[in-house]
């Protein structure tokens, strides 16, 4: 029960600094997707069942606040959280370059998703425009920024663990 309300507050704080303090909102400022590295972490920490909860929940909210229906940003972390989970049982906590690569893939494979569904379909083709001014910018945010967070979340993780541990040997 911890560990769920553990991740809850920690979905709803990041959507929470993502949409006010990054502006995800805003289109035009670029900003990091804490949301994305807080999928990527607890799906490379925890595996794929809690990377992909977490991507799901993390999607929902941004469905909920910003488009007209449920489910495209929602299936997208959900993928994503799912994806990254394959990597946690080759993965050790400690290693640092493993979740910087993964996120940069998470972060490309994400903008792609969003250009083909939100600009190529309706025929606005300027990939390198959007490359150059949306993509590369954000990975890069994103990438900086995992470096620090990264490592609050495998504290946070740690702590969790501990707890359920100590709570089974009681």
């Amino acid at each position: 029960m911890r560990r769920v309300i553990t991740l809850g507050i920690l979905i709803v704080i990041n959507f929470s600094l993502q949409t006010t303090i990054f502006g995800f909102h805003d289109i035009s400022s670029i900003s990091p997707n804490l949301l994305l590295i807080l999928t990527m972490s607890f799906g490379l920490m925890r595996g794929r069942k809690e990377g992909m909860l977490v991507g799901f929940f993390s999607g929902f909210l941004v469905d909920l606040f910003f488009l007209d229906i449920l489910g495209p940003y929602m299936f997208l972390y959900m993928i994503i959280g799912y994806t990254n989970g394959f990597f946690h049982k080759n993965f050790m906590i400690e290693d640092v370059m493993l979740p910087l690569i993964i996120i940069l893939i998470d972060d490309f494979v994400f903008n792609m998703a969003v250009y083909i569904v939100g600009f190529a379909l309706y025929n606005k083709l300027d990939f390198s425009a959007y490359f150059y001014g949306i993509i590369l910018p954000e990975m890069l945010a994103t990438v900086l920024l995992t470096i620090i967070v990264y490592k609050i979340y495998v504290n946070i993780n740690r702590w969790l663990k501990a707890k359920a541990l100590r709570k089974e040997i009681v």
